[in-house]
């Protein structure tokens, strides 16, 4: 009986020990979490504005912040689309950021708004747009990024009248490259890996240096380094989302280089994966560019704002872009094995 009573007491001691233990390290975490956010609590709206300490918002004040962002309107609106509207938030003449406004109401915004949360809480990378705070309120919700001055691709590529700027090759590249770089990095190097599920030219942001940002992580799905997919509702945009998506409801890495492939033909075309023309002739940019290409035609498809370009590089992305987007998922390459023939593409070196 007395072994039995030392048993029970070690196993008693120890349980204690565990549960103490555990508390400790909350509350270390707690710390850690309160030394890299500064938390303001709002009594009036009553919301809660969380702000990620950084460079960029050592100087401000929460509270100063918050007013200033409860006092935007329509005319700071700088872009709309399903998942929220982002305005502009001017705190001065030299500090800017862009403001997301999420409704509340249903419980997919609020998963979406969680996700971007998720997904964006520490990333730091150069071709990804970084997430500086959150305000969470009864009605709305609000994500706080760091602002991008050339505005999307999209708007480059398929801006109409004054708002349609020319990209030359190099830019192009540049902009291809970037946005493999941070789609690579989602892919390979968080963990848990990040399936952004909504890759297209709208989603890649510009920066002053006309640097490519991956954006918009509404629809981000994290997995485990161990797993090949997640099982998902099919969401994303059309045009851009991989055939297999529909047939499975599995969000893969993969489904995401199809997307990329799709936003390469765009830069090489310059033609939206849905064009009217496309659409009357019941076909696709995927489609339509396959069928050219397989026939070594690529100069018929080529965007008229590069026919002077270098046509072997031209042809190189080509080939890239066709592998990204093969019907069979496991043929297709890897971000990163994307990123390093981009990289070849340049110095000559590209092997398909």
């Amino acid at each position: 009986m007395g072994n039995h009573q030392v048993v029970a007491f070690y196993i008693a001691i120890s349980c204690i020990a565990f549960v103490i233990s555990k508390i400790i390290i909350s509350v270390l975490l707690y710390k850690r979490w309160k030394r890299k956010h500064l938390v303001y609590e709002d009594g009036f709206s009553g919301g809660k504005m969380v702000m990620f300490k950084s460079t960029a918002m050592q100087s401000l004040k929460s509270n100063v912040f918050l007013k200033k962002t409860l006092k935007l309107s329509n005319k700071d609106i700088i872009g709309s689309g399903g998942y929220g509207t982002v305005y502009k938030l001017m705190i001065d003449e030299s500090t800017a950021f862009a403001v997301k406004r999420l409704n509340r109401g249903t419980a997919e915004r609020d998963r979406g708004f969680e996700r971007e949360l998720e997904a964006m809480g520490d990333i730091k990378h150069r071709n990804i747009v970084t997430l500086h705070g959150y305000y969470t309120a009864p009605h709305y919700n609000l994500l706080i990024y760091e602002l991008m001055p050339n505005g999307s691709l999209d708007a480059f590529l398929h801006g109409k009248g004054m708002n349609k700027k020319l990209l030359d090759w190099p830019s192009r590249y540049k902009i291809a490259l970037g946005a493999a770089r941070g789609i690579s990095y989602l892919h390979h190097d968080c963990i848990p890996h990040i399936i952004h599920r909504d890759i297209k030219s709208s989603n890649i942001l510009l920066d002053q240096n006309m640097e490519a940002r991956v954006s918009d992580f509404g629809l981000a799905t994290l997995m485990e380094p161990d797993k090949t997919h997640v099982s998902t509702f099919v969401a994303g945009t059309f045009g851009y989302l991989a055939p297999e998506y529909f047939d499975t409801g599995r969000a893969t890495a993969k489904g995401d280089v199809y997307s990329f492939g799709v936003v390469l033909l765009e830069l090489l075309t310059g033609k939206k994966p849905t064009d009217e023309e496309f659409i009357e002739e019941g076909t696709k940019l995927v489609t339509w560019v396959k069928t050219v290409v397989e026939h070594e035609r690529e100069e018929h498809v080529v965007d008229r704002n590069l026919e002077d370009c270098p046509l072997e590089e031209i042809n190189s992305a080509f080939n890239i872009a066709t592998m990204c987007l093969e019907s069979e998922p496991s043929k297709r390459p890897s971000m990163a094995e994307v990123v390093k023939l981009l990289e070849q593409l340049k110095t000559k070196k590209v092997v398909l």
